[in-house]
């Protein structure tokens, strides 16, 4: 068998199988005083961490193929491998098509939102600021102009596309959707900071609301795809407008003393990916042996 295709299946079975338990791993709860910022950079950590085996996997594989010889002579059973390896193929199919649609599908026609991916930018419908005061407006335009500094649209679409590689677990998905709304308090806090009164924040938003109502085929389509939207459902809004109209709660430090900021932890997983490409290279054609001759044995 060619060395690429080989290492294809063995990508989507190890790193299948390696992302599956953490998936189901218990996560201890939130703090529910923690400050939105903190809270929603902790909940991304926890969209990506039963993600990261992929990865690990993804690079010790690769330092094997690096040794391997093409095409790959060591004999086991083409079919086992295969067939272990669908499960796994389906779900990462489901995630790329969806990924991709995301990308190709027109966003619904929304009152106001943050679209677009590299260059974010926020849209908003004419003919729905008429129906809006000017502090309104105001009000809703600082809140996306947030969304727009932290580039969260592109962050919507690779949370969406980790938790697809995280399907059909419920618990990935609730994951997700608390993140979602986490992330609308951080940039509701973000915009009040910089002088954007709650009041006319939360007037904005149940203006917006009450006009996706009218559409709701269309709020449902906006979850799937990968704008920013100043829209809210059922308790999770009544949760946000009742945080407007409370105080502004003292501003806390975005990265606690004890925790590592976004260049070190990125630093740590491109240290334990080099470190996992090396020891591929090192000891992966010994374990793929192993595998490869109880798969014939089989």
């Amino acid at each position: 068998m060619g060395r690429e295709t080989l290492l294809s299946l063995l990508l989507l079975l190890f790193g299948g199988l390696a992302a599956q338990p953490l998936v189901l791993w218990p996560l201890h709860p939130m703090d529910s005083a923690a400050p939105p910022q903190r809270a929603e950079r902790q909940l991304w950590i926890r969209l990506w961490l039963p993600v990261l085996p992929i990865l690990v996997v993804a690079a010790w594989l690769g330092g094997w193929a690096l040794r391997e010889p093409d095409p790959v002579h060591t004999r086991f059973d083409h079919g086992v491998l295969v067939v272990a390896c669908l499960p796994f193929a389906w779900i990462a199919l489901r995630a790329a098509l969806r990924a991709a649609w995301a990308l190709l599908h027109e966003p619904a026609e929304l009152p106001v939102c943050t679209a677009g991916l590299w260059r974010p930018r926020v849209l908003f419908s004419p003919f729905f600021a008429r129906t809006l005061e000017d502090a309104q407006i105001a009000a809703a335009w600082a809140h996306e102009q947030a969304h727009v500094r932290h580039r969260d649209p592109l962050r919507i679409w690779l949370a969406q596309l980790a938790t697809d590689l995280q399907w059909p677990w419920p618990s990935a998905s609730r994951r997700f959707q608390r993140w979602l709304e986490v992330l609308e308090y951080a940039r509701d806090d973000e915009a009040r900071r910089l002088g954007t009164p709650g009041v006319d924040l939360a007037s904005a938003i149940l203006a917006t609301a009450r006009r996706g109502a009218a559409a709701p085929a269309r709020v449902g389509q906006r979850r799937a795809a990968l704008d920013a939207a100043l829209l809210g459902q059922g308790v999770a809004l009544q949760r946000r407008l009742a945080r407007l109209l409370a105080p502004l709660p003292e501003a806390a430090p975005q990265v606690s003393p004890a925790s590592l900021s976004d260049a070190q932890a990125l630093g740590v997983v491109l240290g334990v990916l080099v470190l996992s490409c090396a020891l591929g290279a090192t000891y992966g054609p010994q374990v793929l042996h192993v595998f490869f001759a109880w798969t014939w044995s089989v």
